[in-house]
C-alpha cells in the first residue's frame, strides 16, 4: 500500500485544495493516470498517479491539506470503508457505476448545437462541473479572459437564487446601519475570493510589506525593434512563430541579468542568494488569476526559441494544462500590459526575486533628433527593485543595459 500525499506543485506552495478526484474510490489506477485536480497558490493542476493499484481516497473534494499529508492510498484491494474525513466518495454503489461522474470529459460537454454555431469558451474544470451539474454553459456568463467561463461563474449560477437574495437583504440592512454615505452606494454584493485569489492577495501583500520596493523608470526607443520585427514577419514561413516585442524584452532582460547577478537573486533570512541559472517568468492572465510560466535558461536561447517557448507556455496556461515544472524556478519576472494600451505602471515583486520589470505600450510619439522633431516608437518600462538586495545604482545599470539591448535589437538574435 503506497501513500499518496499532498504534493508540492510549486516552489511557494504550502498547502493545496482538492478540487476534484478524477478517479473514484475503489478504482484501479495505473502509473500516469490523471488522479486528482489540486488548486495551488498559482493555478489548478492535475496530479498523475505514480503507483498502480486500487485507490482509496482519504480526503474529500474542496478540502485543504498541507503538503506532505496523506490524501489517498494506492495498493492491492480496497475492502475498507472509503472515507475518514466526511465528504469523500459518495456511496459504495457509485463504485460500481463509474461511467458518468468521474471522467474529465471536456469533449463531451459544451460544444455548440449543430444548428447554433456558438463556441463556448470554458476551462476544463468548468466543463467538468457543468457536466456533473447538468448546467448548460451557453447560459452562463464567463468572467475569465475573453469571456471564458471559469469555476466561479458556475458557482454563481448554482447559488444565484436564494443565497444572493439573502446576502442582498443582509447587505441592505448593513447599508441602512452604515449611515447615508454608505447607503448611497446602493446594494452591496459580496463576492468571495477563490482560494487561489486569496493566496495571490496574501503573497502580494507580504511582498509589499516585507520587501522595500523602489522604482526606476525609463523610456526606450523601439523604432529599430519595430523594423526588425517587421522583417521577421515578412521572412517568416507560414505557421512559423514570429518573435513578439515581449519576446524581445525577455531576451534583452536575460542578457542583462547575465551581467548583473544581484538582479538575478533574492534576499532571504538576512542573506543574499544568487542564482546560477537565468529563468525569466512572464505574467499571463488565467482564469481568475495571474500565472507566471518560466522560460528556463532564457539567456542561452535565441530569440526564435524564446518565441516558440513563450507561445507554448501561454497557451498551456490559458487551456489550464500548465504543469508545476513549467511554473517553477523563476529567477526574475516580467509583466506586460502594453497590449491593453497602458503607457506605464509599477509591478509588485514576485516573492523570492530581486525585481520585476513592467512593460508599457509601444506608441509613436515625437522626439527631438539633431535639432529636429521626428516620429519614434517609444516604450516605457519600470523596474521594481527590492532595496535589500538592489541599490539605486545597481538597478539603474541593469535597466540601462536592458534599454541598450532593445535599442540595438541586432544584439538579441
Amino acid at each position: 500500500m503506497m501513500d499518496i500525499v499532498m504534493p508540492r506543485l510549486t516552489d511557494s506552495m504550502e498547502e493545496g485544495t482538492i478540487l476534484a478526484w478524477l478517479k473514484q474510490d475503489g478504482d484501479s489506477v495505473a502509473i500516469g493516470d490523471e488522479l486528482v485536480e489540486i488548486e495551488t497558490d498559482k493555478a489548478s493542476m492535475v496530479y498523475e498517479a505514480d503507483a498502480e493499484g486500487v485507490l482509496k481516497i482519504l480526503v474529500g473534494e474542496d478540502e485543504t491539506r498541507p503538503i506532505g499529508e496523506t490524501i489517498a492510498t494506492v495498493g492491492e484491494g480496497s475492502s475498507e470503508t472509503p472515507s475518514q474525513n466526511g465528504k469523500v466518495p459518495d456511496e459504495e454503489a457509485s463504485v460500481e457505476e463509474p461511467e458518468v461522474a468521474d471522467k474529465p470529459a471536456p469533449e463531451t460537454v459544451p460544444e455548440p448545437d449543430s444548428g447554433n454555431d456558438v463556441r463556448v469558451k470554458a476551462s476544463p474544470l468548468a466543463k467538468r462541473i457543468a457536466a456533473d451539474e447538468g448546467i448548460d454553459l451557453k447560459s452562463v456568463h464567463g468572467s475569465g479572459p475573453n469571456g471564458r467561463i471559469v469555476k466561479a461563474d458556475l458557482t454563481k449560477t448554482a447559488t444565484r437564487t436564494e443565497p444572493v437574495t439573502a446576502a442582498s437583504a443582509e447587505a441592505g440592512a448593513a447599508a441602512a446601519k452604515a449611515g447615508p454615505s454608505e447607503a448611497k452606494k446602493g446594494e452591496v454584493e459580496t463576492v468571495e475570493l477563490t482560494r487561489l485569489q486569496q493566496l495571490i492577495s496574501r503573497r502580494m501583500s507580504e511582498s509589499k510589506a516585507t520587501a522595500p520596493h523602489f522604482y526606476l523608470r525609463t523610456e526606450i526607443d523601439m523604432t529599430r525593434a519595430v523594423e526588425v520585427r517587421t522583417a521577421f514577419k515578412e521572412a517568416a514561413a507560414k505557421g512559423e512563430s514570429v518573435p513578439s516585442f515581449n519576446d524581445m524584452v525577455v531576451k534583452a532582460t536575460a542578457m542583462a541579468l547575465r551581467h548583473h547577478p544581484r538582479a538575478n537573486g533574492t534576499y532571504r533570512d538576512g542573506r543574499v542568494e544568487l542564482y546560477s541559472r537565468i529563468n525569466v517568468g512572464f505574467a499571463v492572465a488565467a482564469d481568475d488569476s495571474l500565472v507566471v510560466p518560466t522560460i528556463g535558461d532564457a539567456d542561452q536561447k535565441d530569440l526564435r526559441e524564446i518565441a516558440v517557448e513563450s507561445r507554448r507556455l501561454a497557451e498551456r496556461v490559458r487551456s489550464g494544462e500548465i504543469t508545476p515544472p513549467e511554473l517553477a524556478g523563476g529567477t526574475f519576472s516580467i509583466s506586460n500590459l502594453g497590449m491593453f494600451g497602458v503607457r506605464g505602471f509599477d509591478a509588485v515583486i514576485n516573492p523570492g526575486q530581486a525585481g520585476i520589470l513592467a512593460i508599457g505600450e509601444i506608441a509613436e510619439r515625437p522626439v527631438v533628433r539633431g535639432g529636429k522633431i521626428v516620429p519614434a516608437h517609444l516604450m516605457e518600462i519600470s523596474l521594481s527593485c527590492d532595496h535589500r538586495i538592489l541599490y539605486g545604482a545597481d538597478g539603474a545599470e541593469f535597466l540601462a543595459e536592458i534599454k541598450s539591448n532593445l535599442e540595438e535589437p541586432g544584439l538579441l538574435a
